[in-house]
């Protein structure tokens, strides 16, 4: 069986390393807020083109302690992909703010920008901009779009650390923009946490703050906060990885491209990786109209396939389920999506195989 995703090939090459950086944390005696945290806010930090990381607990912690230093609580109302993993908009929903679902971008999955304007009410504070599988939402249009109405834009950079559009990181476009580390993700820790990345001061005081209990220095708590930090041996781990981020970003960029080739002509939707983009792919994500049944096939074929996410985030039950009218694009996207095996492990006769598979199965769902 090809895997669809194999760490124990990082670990394996890396464990020498990891279990000596873990042994320095262990002679530190410092398990939180430490030095490892800190040099890794600054490494994260400058790789976002920006001047702050504050690390903390999980990538949902991030979105949920940048949307609040941005101002969003009860009463207010936040723009949000209808297509994405289900913390873009639930951690909207548990600051006491309502999300407000926007169609997608059938190409790259991210936000539409004219949707995004026709949803803006007078309630209106923020903008969460998903860089989904990878690809960098239009932050150019985006940021045009908010500034224009006094909008707040936070980056979901959750998968795509690394990645940039116009030139740009992703993470100097917007107020803040959140990193997940949990252990699939292209930087991924042993374990969770996360981070928030902000060229802005106050924002970058404000997160901090909030993720200790609200302190503000000596036990003085100035507001209600939350108990979200990164620990150092997450952090220490996370930087032995950071140094291989960029060798590991070109292996997957070649295997799509290798991909790419060896997939042209078949009824599939391949990635789509705008001009303007440098997509990272987190995930190698193919768009199939008899989806289930081509990663049945594919099961068969011993190839490793995931499917993120059958349902768009408002037909999941805890938005009510619907809004298959109104958000028309999301919908056929979660019914046809899948990705295939990519990693920077992957190695050349694995991926020979898994295109020889994907044109069976092309074949026999066709």
């Amino acid at each position: 069986m090809i895997p669809f995703l194999d760490l124990t090939r990082q670990h394996a090459a890396l464990r020498e390393e990891l279990l000596r950086a873990m042994a320095r944390v262990l002679d530190s005696g410092q398990f939180v807020l430490g030095a490892e945290g800190r040099a890794l806010e600054a490494q994260l930090a400058a790789l976002s083109g920006v001047r702050h990381g504050i690390g903390v607990a999980s990538g949902t912690d991030a979105l949920r302690l940048a949307l609040a230093a941005a101002g969003v609580g009860p009463g207010a109302e936040v723009l949000t992909p209808a297509f994405s993993f289900v913390a873009s908009a639930s951690t909207i929903a548990m600051l006491g703010a309502t999300p407000v679902f926007v169609d997608i971008e059938p190409g790259t999955f991210a936000l539409d920008p004219d949707a995004a304007a026709r949803a803006v009410t007078p309630r209106t504070r923020a903008i969460v901009a998903v860089h989904l599988y990878g690809h960098p939402a239009p932050m150019d249009r985006i940021v045009a779009l908010a500034r224009a109405r006094g909008l707040a834009v936070i980056e979901d950079a959750a998968q795509a650390v690394g990645a940039a559009w116009a030139g740009r990181p992703v993470g100097a476009w917007g107020d803040a923009a959140c990193i997940s580390f949990y252990p699939t993700k292209n930087l991924g820790a042993c374990g969770d946490g996360g981070m928030v990345v902000t060229d802005r001061d106050d924002l970058a005081e404000h997160v901090r703050r909030l993720r200790h209990h609200g302190d503000a220095g000596r036990y003085r708590h100035v507001e209600l906060g939350f108990c979200s930090r990164l620990d150092e041996l997450q952090a220490a781990v996370l930087r032995v990885k950071l140094a291989r981020l960029a060798a590991w970003t070109e292996a997957r960029r070649r295997i799509a491209a290798r991909y790419r080739a060896r997939l042209a002509g078949l009824p599939l939707g391949l990635p789509v990786e705008r001009p303007e983009a440098r997509h990272v792919y987190h995930l190698f994500t193919v768009r199939h109209a008899q989806r289930d049944a081509f990663v049945k096939a594919l099961a068969d074929l011993d190839v490793g396939a995931a499917i993120h996410y059958p349902l768009p985030v408002p037909g999941q039950p805890l938005f009510g389920g619907g809004g298959e009218r109104e958000f028309p694009e999301a919908w056929r996207a979660a019914r046809e999506v899948c990705s295939l095996p990519c990693f920077a492990e992957l190695t050349d006769e694995e991926l020979e195989r898994v295109a020889a598979a994907v044109r069976q199965a092309c074949e026999r769902v066709a």
